[in-house]
């Protein structure tokens, strides 16, 4: 249980109670790191770690943000994966890596469905299989969604999909109606502001 739904003060020394009522990832008590992070490679570009921490900082947070130095002390007995405690430092660092795969991951996903690479039935079937492999991640942790709110997710993204394919398609036949450019830009001079 969080402290944004109810738990105890952050700022309490005895936080006990509080760790013990924490029922995330019981589903896989008894993996190992290894295995776990063996199943996240496969599926997606985050580590065990990256997940399990994403997770903490998303339901230990305050108005000041994530609980970071709770989160670190408190990681074994809150994530049964997880054998030793991290500094707020390593948390922060996990927490940002997190961060930056899934822009990029994002990035490259939106590359793909606008440079014309994939047909909107492939892109239907990758967003089909990604929605499921985060249904079954959430399942794991023992985080549940409102069937209203996941519908609304994926009503939102199919809207965001058919417009982004609509767009690719008419930004391709522009683009096959337009001559070359005699200016080529240099890959070196290629480096979008990052965000973070």
């Amino acid at each position: 249980m969080s402290y944004a739904e109810g738990g105890s003060d952050p700022g309490g020394d005895d936080r006990s109670e509080e760790i013990s009522k924490y029922r995330k990832f019981r589903k896989v008590d008894g993996a190992t790191y290894r295995k776990v992070n063996q199943f996240l490679r496969k599926h997606t570009y985050i580590t065990a770690r990256e997940w399990a921490i994403a997770r903490l900082c998303s339901d230990f947070k305050t108005t000041a943000g994530a609980e970071m130095t709770f989160i670190g002390e408190n990681l074994p007995q809150l994530v049964p994966f997880m054998q030793e405690p991290y500094s707020p430092q390593a948390v922060n660092q996990a927490r940002t890596a997190f961060k930056r795969k899934v822009r990029k991951s994002g990035a490259t996903f939106f590359y793909g469905a606008m440079c014309g690479f994939f047909t909107l039935d492939e892109l239907d079937d990758i967003l089909f299989e990604s929605s499921e492999i985060a249904r079954f991640l959430l399942e794991v942790e023992g985080t549940s969604i409102e069937i209203d709110d996941e519908i609304e997710i994926e009503d939102r993204i199919t809207e965001i999909m058919r417009r982004l394919g609509d767009s690719a398609n008419v930004l391709l036949r522009e683009r096959a109606e337009r001559p070359a450019p005699d200016n080529q830009v240099s890959p070196t001079t290629m480096e979008p502001e990052d965000g973070e």
